[in-house]
């Protein structure tokens, strides 16, 4: 699923373009590292396969939102968990000459507690009707990553 694709992502040592914010509470993406690392139409290695089918950043814009992701201000003191984005300098997103800083939010996408992931759903019409009558939406994790 894709909030579990974004974990592995956040917490792979060999992606640089998508780090932890300080408080392990939101991710920063570095969209033009991102393209490259993730997006871009060669693998980094030959037996990777592509997470994701688009290579559209503004897909995985949209995804982050579907899955109750919201964007925050870029944080000076913001700063990443081990190496991560260099910090912005101004509010909102900050431009770089690979591309943009993005910080994005999850009550239930934090750093030390996967098991919350089962708690993301993708915004359908049916949960969103369920959410609306007080009802649960469950899914569950895939074998591999319990």
């Amino acid at each position: 699923t894709f909030p579990v694709k974004l974990w592995l992502l956040v917490n792979s040592p060999s992606v640089h373009s998508v780090r932890w914010d300080a408080r392990g509470e939101g991710l920063f993406i570095d969209q033009g590292l991102f393209e490259q690392e993730v997006l871009s139409t060669a693998p980094a290695a030959a037996e990777e396969e592509e997470l994701f089918k688009t290579k559209n950043f503004g897909s995985i814009v949209r995804q982050l939102n579907l899955y109750g992701f919201h964007k925050l201000t870029v944080n000076l003191a913001g700063s990443a968990v081990g190496s991560g984005p260099r910090p912005a300098t101004a509010g909102g997103d900050a431009s770089y000459p690979e591309g943009r800083l993005h910080h994005f939010w999850n009550p239930h996408f934090r750093y030390d507690r996967p098991d919350l992931l089962v708690k993301i759903k993708r915004l359908t019409k049916a949960n969103k009707e369920k959410l609306d009558a007080g009802l649960e939406v469950t899914s569950r994790l895939p074998d591999n990553f319990q």
